[in-house]
């Protein structure tokens, strides 16, 4: 293998001011996965600790997802405005603080209420560091960084488990939930490195630069403009079949071990394959989008999605099936976000590309949200395995088209477009 095709060559090339971007905005999705499935794995113990129904968990599920939706479209239009530095910060330190929060609830309403301000730093963060991520680094290693980026989700959930299962078994379950929740507050000392290392990219002060020179600024409604509404329907489109088959895929991993009982489903070995699956696939389909293109890499990984969720309903049996299944399906359900953030940044303008990429992302989040209710609803008038086969060609299906209709954006040199 020549130098150049080393998959790990790309790092080498990056400056200082590129490392540093990378591992800031790495570090912010990590501890935002961090925080995320923390929660996930102490709500068991809160709903008992508050006397919570289960109707009620999943209603601060529910809104803190909308709120996130929210928080992100904020953020991106905030970030075109004010720089993606200064609003990174905000987001990050507005996660950590009201998580901290979450840990000295007494009752449901105080904790709903916290969760569902936490969630709008959360929806921020990742629209906000993709597009700081996606304009720093060098146009032909942006599909690999801002690929990286997205594997801190799996590492973040990976961390989350391990210290979950230390805590949650070693201490009362009245204050273990609580110390989990504390855990929450060391985002915000990723903002001291930020503060001190890191900055806009060029292109983008440059394009406030000629804002300024024009008196003009940007209205977050021109996304809907007739130059950009194609692309922010497309845009929307595509992270709507990445997350809807995402979603799906893990509804229906849940149904199963409640349904077919695989004793592997309830142990450390499948929720470990399942993630480590989900950390190589972001990183190799990080590396594809910068070798092979955007396109074909959302194309093939969409549909050995698909794939592996067929293969589940009709072999998923025993054991070693579920495990070998669970780790596929998590690398190319995962492996599908990588290319979001870079070919977002390179669909939509400088002057707007917070505001496009946050909305169209946020908006899919949304659509997405409504696919575990929607199997429902099928399962009860077709078979269980029908429903979930047909939501798996709807939503991977919908990414391998609109891969089709979007323009080829590998190595795209963005410029200082208003």
């Amino acid at each position: 293998m020549a130098k150049n095709d080393n998959p790990a060559a790309w790092y080498g090339r990056l400056d200082p001011n590129e490392k540093r971007t990378l591992w800031a905005c790495f570090g912010g999705w990590t501890l935002n996965s961090l925080d995320f499935f923390i929660f996930t794995f102490a709500l068991p113990a809160i709903v008992v600790a508050l006397d919570m129904t289960h109707q009620q968990a999943g209603m601060i599920t529910t809104w803190t997802l909308v709120a996130s939706a929210l928080g992100g479209w904020i953020a991106g239009i905030l970030a075109d405005r004010y720089g993606r530095v200064h609003v990174l910060q905000i987001t990050i330190l507005w996660f950590a603080v009201f998580g901290l929060l979450c840990a000295f609830v007494q009752e449901y309403w105080q904790l709903l209420t916290c969760r569902m301000l936490m969630g709008l730093g959360l929806g921020g963060e990742w629209a906000v560091g993709a597009v700081l991520l996606g304009e720093v680094i060098r146009a032909k290693d942006r599909g690999k960084a801002v690929g990286t980026m997205q594997s801190g989700w799996g590492i973040g959930w990976g961390i989350a488990a391990l210290i979950s299962i230390g805590i949650l078994l070693k201490l009362r379950p009245d204050i273990s939930w609580r110390v989990l929740l504390c855990i929450g507050l060391l985002p915000a000392l990723l903002i001291f490195y930020i503060r001190r290392h890191i900055r806009d990219a060029e292109v983008f002060n440059e394009t406030r630069k000629i804002l300024r020179a024009q008196r003009r600024s940007v209205n977050f409604m021109d996304i809907f403009s007739p130059s950009l509404i194609k692309t922010t329907i497309l845009m929307t489109l595509l992270a709507a079949g990445a997350q809807g088959g995402y979603y799906a895929s893990a509804w229906f991993l849940e149904a199963l071990r409640n349904t077919r009982k695989i004793a592997a489903m309830a142990t450390g070995r499948y929720l470990a394959a399942v993630i480590i699956g989900s950390i190589i696939g972001y990183l190799v389909s990080a590396y594809l989008n910068d070798r092979i293109g955007r396109r074909p890499t959302f194309i093939g990984f969409a549909v050995c999605a698909a794939a592996c969720i067929f293969a589940l309903t009709l072999l998923a049996a025993n054991d070693m099936s579920v495990l070998v299944l669970g780790f596929l399906l998590g690398l190319f359900a995962s492996g599908t976000f990588s290319g979001l953030g870079p070919v977002m940044t390179e669909n939509f303008p400088t002057a707007l590309r917070a505001t496009g990429q946050s909305f169209s992302y946020n908006a899919a989040r949304l659509l997405a949200a409504g696919v575990p209710g929607l199997i429902s609803w099928l399962s009860e008038r077709s078979s269980f395995n029908r429903t979930i086969d047909l939501i798996a060609v709807a939503a991977y299906g919908l990414v391998v088209i609109v891969a089709f209709l979007i323009p080829e954006t590998k190595g795209k040199v963005l410029s200082a477009r208003v």
